[in-house]
């Protein structure tokens, strides 16, 4: 467990000008060290969070998602800025009822449910008003970059795959150089019931900082690999209020993004100490090792 990060002084008073005078402070940080949310309480017990970006490219991302992207997502679906302090890469945002959907112990019908309205919320994200011109640019250049993208998973992965491992990986790069042309939008980017929060009211979307413009297959990757390897019905729910089966080319862009997903998290997890990543990277490529190269 990491430490509780404190709310500098600066940054309440920053708060509090907008938002009116604050009772109480939640370090409502994730377990890592980059994180940093609080959780503010106002005087007639409306709450708010403060976050500060890890990176002015999160930062960047997340209140330009919150301007233009996410309003498309409905009133209740996701939290509003209130106000950004660029030079702290700060966004001050209100709360949205529920907890994280993750965290709930939500039993199969209930899940299925979960998924249907997360695929509700998802294609109006990834639908949310036309690219511009530079918007699409790095959208269509983003199953490429992902597949140059290989190598240097590889290199930090080391031994931690053997070779037929890699050879799988780079074979899955190549086949995503040779995907055709796919639908574009404006991803989530960290798509995952982690930041889906679930209350009686329904569900709603958080936390945008890797929202970005992209192949809108990139934002079905950590599902495929978590929620819906093992519970297919949870896909089909998606799917159903997403509006549309994914296309072939769909088909074969996530399969190759699974693959990259996998020596990502066998990259990532162990340097970071996350267990659960590093599980994930493994499972998923134990699965795509039993099933063959592409």
């Amino acid at each position: 467990m990491s430490p509780t990060k404190p709310l500098p002084a600066a940054l309440q008073r920053w708060a509090e000008q907008r938002i009116g005078p604050v009772v109480s402070v939640r370090d409502a940080s994730h377990d890592w060290d980059r994180s940093r949310v609080w959780d503010l309480e106002g005087e007639r017990g409306v709450h708010h969070y403060l976050k500060v970006s890890p990176s002015e490219k999160f930062f960047t991302r997340e209140s330009r998602a919150y301007r233009h992207v996410v309003p498309a997502l409905g009133h209740t679906r996701a939290p509003h800025l209130v106000d950004s302090r660029a030079q702290d890469l700060a966004l001050l945002l209100t709360a949205v009822p529920g907890a994280p959907a993750k965290e709930l112990g939500l039993d199969a019908a209930e899940l299925r449910t979960v998924h249907q309205q997360a695929g509700t919320l998802c294609a109006r994200l990834h639908e949310a008003g036309p690219l511009d011109r530079g918007d699409r640019v790095e959208a269509e250049a983003s199953l490429p970059a992902a597949a140059d993208g290989a190598e240097k998973h590889l290199a930090r992965a080391g031994d931690r795959l053997n070779q037929d491992e890699q050879q799988l990986i780079r074979d899955h790069a190549a086949r995503l150089h040779r995907t055709g042309p796919v639908p574009v939008g404006c991803i989530h980017g960290d798509n995952q019931p982690r930041n889906w929060m679930w209350s009686t009211r329904g569900l709603a979307l958080i936390d945008f900082e890797r929202s970005r413009p992209a192949a809108r297959v990139q934002d079905l990757v950590i599902l495929a690999t978590t929620q819906w390897a093992d519970h297919p019905d949870r896909e089909k729910a998606f799917l159903h209020s997403y509006g549309r089966e994914l296309s072939d080319a769909e088909r074969h862009a996530l399969r190759c993004l699974t693959a990259l997903d996998a020596v990502n998290c066998l990259a990532w997890g162990p340097d970071n100490g996350d267990a659960e990543v590093t599980a994930r990277g493994r499972r998923t490529l134990d699965r795509l090792m039993r099933e063959g190269r592409p």
